[in-house]
């Protein structure tokens, strides 16, 4: 948690007699609705007038909803209350986000004079950063910088984490942390008597509430960070490991910190199909850095994106994440489903021709891709969307049996057209290593163009495949890998690549 002092507070006009101005920014689900009542009952229970408000907004997914109360001592004149804040007048403001935090900022809610901005780190991505091809997540570190600067007292920490944990929403570890703040002249036997007077979910409500208020008056920057589960050891059959750690002892073997990224590369493309495919993975793998005539650079960037590369998205793999063991366990504790809740999960395939063509053997595939009129029938019968109840029998049977094929994908159109693009590209970076070793690097990190599967994945096999043009186009100039570097980015600013098309325009008009 992060918390941050700055001017005195300034003093309350008296003319307002002695209001005080609350704000709360929260989405759907978030319980923005619960945290205003119960401060709305902890002012009234402890001799205050108050009014609370809410505004549905459309900042972000559903839209944040501004709640917003007023609250002033019991006198002998009714106080006349706001329905909404105004910019440079709001003594607290609460986030559920750490983008509604910004968002709080930038609409002048937050002053380093007198606010108390209390907000979770944890972040619900918009659509907007969802919908970037690239890595289109907005910068938290960044916000943060900016509260620090903006708010009197900053007070953060992933209170969401905290309330899944103790079996609650946001709302009440907010709550919690706004009572240890001090900015509310309460104590915290009457938060938690609102609480109780709400009259549902109470007891997990509490715990929230505890753990929230032991964070905002500890100062704990990450209160989970020390329970984060570590990684799962690798385990199998005594003359499985003996091969597998042979394999370890292959990844110790190479330049730099590439050692590292290999281990992890070989665990993903064995659990992805098996040991003699992590054989393959680094037979690639040692061909390349053998080529690595500098800092290992090279290496390490090959050992990441080959191992993505071998581990592509196919219909199998798709198949085996939705039947794989813990799914259900994993969906029902973000659904906060309890024991006594019945829950339904309905998986939505759209499967085209092209993916239903490469599960047939490789020649047999390839024969069916170029018969046009095969693929008009095949994608008759097939490209459409499907609802599939998982939890019904027959349709999780259904999806086990295509994950459970993996001895056939090695036999398959998918897979030989695959590890003929890998062999393509790395056959690129070796032309280019020699004379130009940045290029090949560059070259290399352009894999992250191609990922998953239908029509994400023809994407970005087009785009992958436009930048290789523009290695051809700019091999043998200086500034070559900052060039490819420029068209990978630019390929990844959206989806239809209007900024790559520029791009390539741009490189052509001066060689």
């Amino acid at each position: 948690m992060t918390v941050h002092e700055s001017l005195a507070p300034r003093e309350a006009d008296p003319r307002l007699g002695g209001i005080i101005k609350l704000a709360i920014l929260a989405v759907g689900g978030q319980g923005g609705g619960v945290l205003t009542n119960w401060i709305e009952g902890v002012a009234r229970a402890n001799g205050y007038a108050a009014q609370a408000t809410s505004v549905a907004g459309v900042a972000q997914r559903t839209g944040a909803t501004v709640y917003y109360v007023e609250m002033a001592p019991l006198g002998e004149h009714t106080p006349i209350f706001s329905l909404m804040p105004a910019a440079g007048d709001v003594d607290i403001m609460m986030t559920a986000e750490m983008m509604e935090a910004g968002r709080a900022i930038m609409r002048g809610f937050v002053t380093p004079d007198r606010t108390v901005l209390i907000s979770s780190s944890h972040r619900a991505l918009a659509v907007s950063e969802k919908t970037v091809p690239g890595d289109g997540i907005a910068s938290s570190e960044e916000v943060k910088a900016a509260a620090e600067v903006a708010a009197r007292r900053f007070i953060c920490a992933d209170f969401d984490s905290l309330a899944v944990r103790n079996g609650s929403v946001i709302s009440a570890t907010l709550f919690g942390a706004l009572a240890a703040s001090g900015a509310l002249p309460f104590s915290r036997e009457a938060f938690e008597e609102a609480i109780r007077a709400g009259g549902k979910g109470v007891e997990a409500s509490l715990r929230a509430f505890a753990a929230g208020f032991e964070v905002a008056s500890q100062g704990e920057e990450n209160p989970l960070a020390e329970e984060a589960a570590a990684p799962a050891d690798v385990t199998g059959p005594d003359h499985l490991m003996r091969d597998w750690q042979a394999l370890i002892e292959r990844t110790r073997a190479l330049p730099g910190d590439a050692a590292d990224m290999a281990e992890a590369g070989l665990k993903k493309v064995v659990s992805f199909q098996d040991l003699a495919y992590g054989r393959e993975y680094l037979e690639r793998l040692e061909g390349i850095a053998a080529k690595d005539h500098r800092d290992g650079t090279l290496a390490r960037e090959a050992a990441k994106y080959l191992a993505n590369a071998m581990a592509y998205d196919d219909i199998i793999r798709v198949a085996d994440a939705k039947t794989r063991t813990g799914r259900r366990e994993r969906i029902a504790t973000e659904m906060r489903a309890g024991e006594a809740q019945v829950m339904q999960v309905t998986e939505f395939l759209h499967p085209r021709a092209e993916e239903i063509v490469s599960m047939l053997p490789a020649k047999m595939g390839a024969r069916w891709a170029a018969n046009p009129k095969r693929m008009a029938l095949v994608d008759k019968l097939f490209n459409r969307g499907r609802r599939m109840r998982t939890d019904r029998l027959s349709s999780f049977m259904a999806l086990y049996f295509l994950g459970g094929l993996k001895g056939w994908r090695r036999r398959t159109l998918r897979h030989a057209d695959e590890m003929a693009h890998v062999d393509a590209w790395l056959g690129r970076v070796t032309e280019v290593v020699d004379r130009d070793y940045d290029l090949a690097v560059e070259v290399l990190r352009c894999q992250r163009l191609v990922k998953g599967y239908s029509d994400t994945h023809a994407r970005g096999q087009s785009k992958f495949a436009r930048v290789m043009e523009g290695v051809g186009l700019v091999a043998g100039r200086d500034d070559a890998a900052d060039w490819i570097r420029r068209l990978r980015e630019a390929a990844l600013l959206d989806e239809g690549g209007k900024a790559l098309d520029g791009a390539l325009k741009t490189v052509r008009s001066f060689v």
